[in-house]
């Protein structure tokens, strides 16, 4: 079977076969948001712009409960597939299918009935709330298919086809230029074309990613298993630390937006959407080490592999810390021309956004193990420390960093707030360490 290979075949090679083909896929999902800022940003203006970033939280949410379900299936099928016990692999997986489009038909609801409630509670003023409110209508009616991509793309990877991913994603991120060009510049639909270019898209890659699961073959598929309640907890349980995450960067640009509209206005929000498009890219190399390893790590944890599981993880740790070095200079020494290609006008926001990507840049010289080590206990089944590392980097540090740092430092303490968070954080995940010796320390 094509997951043996997790146990059987060299780790060099295993571990460029599996984290190129989801770093690439991170980028691109990365990507699906910078594209439609760079259409947005240049052809409709800054205002459209804030207006998109503003409504980010709400995709936030919706990436938090389909990754608390993803990624806790994805680990612990993972594990069970290791160990043998490929009936409960099915049985998971066919509960986290039925449970996670159960919850995207909710929020479908809700995202289409009030989409003017949600984007005045995220913030939206007079100016913005047409535009966010469009947004959140139009990308509500394609939640089901954004979320169950989260799970199709996930499972996919620990069954032994880390292709069908990539090819997915590059598929989508094609899709999503096309369209944007059609239906923003040419058809003049504005921010409702943004988000259909984004929803339609997010549609190819779930079609792409669901083809191997309908083979009665495959290991874990949609013919087999039934829903077992019993594993509900285990499996949430596990993925919380992911949706953690994810709702703590909706929190966080909840923050950031409030404090940036208090003391810079809109043009503050641009500025920040600017530097978030830019980080985000990072982020996501960083996102698709720690979730390519994730299979690897648990499989070989399930089948009592302690070495392979212990080269992965020194592996990812030298990789991450290597990419966020390199990403915290690209940050400090391009971050002026980078920003000049989201905008057409407004030198004001260029000079605010430069500013504070500088000092955000200096968060990738420590997120890189955070977000990996975070990654690492959720896939060998320690869902608690996973946990405590996903609170503190994204709510915590970053609640305390951004209600205090800026009355200290001003505008710059609000960007600096992320790497106060980034820096308390890794302090904690090497206490972690020491604490529950999941690995030789000393040989990392």
């Amino acid at each position: 079977m094509d997951q043996k290979i997790l146990e059987t075949e060299k780790l060099s090679k295993l571990f460029i076969k599996f984290t190129i083909p989801s770093i690439i896929g991170m980028i691109f999902i990365g990507v699906q948001g910078i594209i439609d800022g760079l259409f947005v940003g240049n052809v409709i203006g800054g205002n459209a712009l804030a207006a998109v970033n503003l409504v980010q939280p709400y995709m936030q949410i919706i990436m938090a409960y389909a990754l608390v379900i993803s990624v806790g299936a994805q680990s612990v099928i993972g594990i069970n597939l290791g160990k043998g016990e490929n009936e409960k692999a099915q049985n998971i997986f066919r509960t986290s299918l039925i449970l996670l489009t159960l919850i995207s038909i909710l929020v479908m609801v809700i995202g289409i009935f009030f989409s003017d409630e949600i984007a005045r509670f995220l913030g939206a003023n007079e100016v913005l709330l047409e535009g966010a409110s469009t947004y959140i209508k139009t990308i509500s009616y394609f939640v089901i298919f954004v979320s169950l991509m989260f799970l199709f793309e996930m499972i996919v990877r620990t069954i032994g086809k880390p292709n069908i991913s990539l090819v997915s994603m590059i598929l989508a991120v094609l899709l999503n230029v096309i369209l944007d060009y059609l239906l923003i510049n040419k058809l003049n639909l504005g921010i409702k074309g943004a988000a259909l270019a984004t929803g339609i898209s997010y549609a190819s890659a779930f079609f792409i990613n669901i083809m191997p699961f309908l083979s009665k073959k495959t290991v874990v598929n949609l013919y087999k298993g039934k829903f077992d309640k019993s594993c509900l907890f285990p499996m949430v349980y596990n993925g919380s630390s992911e949706g953690i995450s994810s709702l703590s960067n909706a929190l966080s640009m909840f923050l950031f937006n409030t404090a940036l509209m208090k003391m810079a206005g809109e043009n503050g929000i641009a500025a920040f959407s600017i530097i978030n498009y830019i980080a985000q890219v990072g982020y996501m190399v960083l996102f698709g080490i720690a979730d390519g390893v994730r299979p690897i790590i648990s499989y070989n944890y399930g089948a009592d592999n302690e070495d392979r599981v212990n080269k992965t993880l020194r592996t990812s740790i030298i990789a991450n810390l290597v990419i966020g070095g390199i990403i915290f200079i690209v940050m400090e020494i391009f971050s002026e021309p980078l920003i000049n290609v989201f905008l057409k006008d407004g030198k004001s926001v260029l000079e605010m956004a430069t500013a504070g990507a500088r000092i955000y840049g200096i968060a990738f010289l420590f997120n890189g193990i955070n977000i990996l080590i975070s990654s690492y206990f959720t896939a060998i089944d320690d869902p608690k420390s996973s946990i405590i590392v996903a609170v503190s980097r994204g709510i915590l540090f970053i609640t305390v960093g951004i209600f205090i740092l800026p009355y200290i430092f001003g505008i710059n303490g609000i960007w600096g707030s992320i790497v106060f968070a980034e820096v308390m954080t890794i302090i904690i995940c090497f206490k972690l360490f020491k604490k529950n010796e999941p690995v030789e320390v000393t040989n990392l």
